[in-house]
């Protein structure tokens, strides 16, 4: 069996394991198990990756298989990884085990929740291996559908609310991809539907115009591109913890995946062409993101702006279209995921403690849970961009690569941008002096606990994460720029 099946199989293994459990126990050993060996098979991967490169491997894809599934319109079950699928492996296989642990008392229905968790990870896994448009279509509907159930079911506030809006706003930016991935077939000749095959044909430039803002729009709906972003922070806001840091830690970066892989990669004339509009909409949501989480006083909702405008931040990297800022999308993907994982983690824990999310009713949490105090100032600072943390090493390298244009529109998009910097101290700062720092007042909070072994292990997992991705960059970056090149090349931008 090819390698990355393995990642397919693994889930469906934990699903059939959890439909069998019949106790508590049960349930989180097979999550523990299957999760452990997603993350240590993403692991070996990236070395074998790296190992094959060394030793002077040049495919585009490496690990490739094929198995034909419809003849009639030339799908097939087609997977294969570069540098940056391998990096969304890895974060992914992160976010899902530190998940586990972050959903270790969740009640009630912990099967039922376990199913439709795990389910959510095989979809996010296909994704991200899959070379066949069609494939991927069928894995990016797989990890849509269960955020209904797992919002409406297990969230809070508005859940009901939250999970109809963000369904029916996600499955139209679907329809659009569907609408899309037909456009490029048929206008590559109906031929294939394999990204690789297609990448070698020319599209004809009228096809591309039509279908390129389709594409585009279809996978920028899950990335938050503004005035489409609405579903985002009501959904995270809802969701239940582990849901939350899968959802914004992995599932949004499905569309800027999507964005490069397929719209900029298949059709770079009509990126050429559409890009300018695409990067005016992207600019403001990396701006009005960080301004909106300025005014919140939720602190989930806080988050989810947040992750509006770092989201957006992709994108805008990515229609930039150099090397340097497109490798800079890559890793601001792979650290945003890590960052708001462990951010929505933290929330998650003040929350079952305080049973608030509103920063005007929390004072003093340092002495109370300093542990959880001082993993949300880490997770802070990460966000803002402090040197040895990977928010600095992402947005150092998409806004370098933003200014590498030299023409005007595209420098004073990238100044504009640049504000947001500020715009993230600015709320990060607010957040933790309200809600750490100060006397508490609450008679109740005082007798409050802080982490358990469980909280503690997803929060020291992450933190090693987040700060080896800082201090130690240069792999990732190598793994991303070498992946980079051939789509940057495809688009005729140096």
């Amino acid at each position: 069996m090819n390698i990355l099946s393995i990642f397919v199989l693994i889930p469906l293994l934990m699903m059939l394991g959890l439909w069998i459990s019949r106790n508590l126990n049960q349930i989180r050993t097979v999550m523990v198990t299957g999760s452990t060996m997603l993350l240590a098979l993403s692991i070996y991967l990236a070395a074998a990756y790296i190992s094959m490169r060394n030793a002077g491997a040049d495919a585009e894809m490496l690990f490739t298989d094929s198995i034909s599934w419809y003849a009639p319109l030339d799908i097939c079950y087609s997977v294969g990884v570069d540098g940056i699928s391998v990096v969304m492996l890895l974060l992914s296989s992160i976010i899902v085990f530190t998940g586990t642990f972050a959903s270790w008392k969740l009640q009630p229905l912990t099967k039922e929740y376990f199913l439709w968790y795990t389910l959510l990870s095989l979809g996010v896994f296909g994704f991200f291996i899959s070379n066949d448009m069609f494939t991927m279509f069928m894995f990016y509907e797989v990890a849509l559908i269960p955020m209904y159930l797992l919002i409406g079911v297990w969230g809070s506030g508005k859940k009901e609310y939250a999970a109809m809006k963000l369904t029916l706003m996600l499955m139209g930016g679907s329809a659009f991809l569907l609408i899309g991935i037909l456009g490029i077939y048929y206008g590559a000749g109906a031929e294939t539907m394999n990204i690789l095959e297609i990448a070698q044909k020319h599209i004809p430039l009228e096809i591309q115009k039509i279908f390129f803002p389709v594409v585009f729009l279809g996978f920028g709906v899950l990335g938050a591109l503004f005035p489409f972003h609405t579903w985002s922070p009501d959904g995270h806001a809802s969701a239940p913890t582990a849901v939350s840091m899968l959802h914004a830690g992995v599932l949004m970066k499905l569309g800027g995946y999507g964005c490069f892989r397929i719209a900029m990669y298949l059709m770079p004339e009509g990126a050429q062409i559409w890009g300018d509009l695409f990067l005016i909409l992207t600019t403001i949501s990396v701006v009005y993101g960080a301004l909106s989480a300025v005014v919140q006083t939720d602190l989930k909702y806080i988050n989810a702006y947040s992750s509006v405008s770092h989201c957006g931040l992709v994108l805008f990297a990515l229609l930039m279209m150099t090397k340097v800022s497109a490798t800079g999308a890559i890793l601001q993907m792979l650290s945003h995921g890590l960052m708001t994982a462990m951010f929505f983690a933290l929330i998650g824990m003040i929350y079952c403690r305080t049973h608030t999310r509103d920063i005007r009713e929390l004072r003093g949490l340092m002495k109370i849970m300093p542990f959880l105090a001082v993993g949300y100032i880490i997770a802070g600072l990460a966000n803002l961009g402090l040197p040895g943390f990977s928010g600095f090493v992402a947005e150092m390298t998409v806004f370098t690569g933003s200014f590498q244009n030299a023409d005007l529109f595209h420098r004073i998009c990238t100044i504009i941008a640049t504000t947001s910097i500020v715009v993230t101290a600015v709320y990060i700062l607010r957040v933790v002096g309200k809600i750490l720092y100060g006397t508490c007042t609450n008679e109740e909070h005082l007798k409050l606990t802080d982490a358990t072994w469980e909280e503690r292990f997803t929060i020291i997992c992450l933190v090693i994460a987040i700060a080896g991705l800082g201090l130690a960059p240069y792999w990732v970056n190598d793994l991303i720029s070498n992946s980079v090149e051939p789509i940057i090349s495809q688009l005729a931008v140096k």
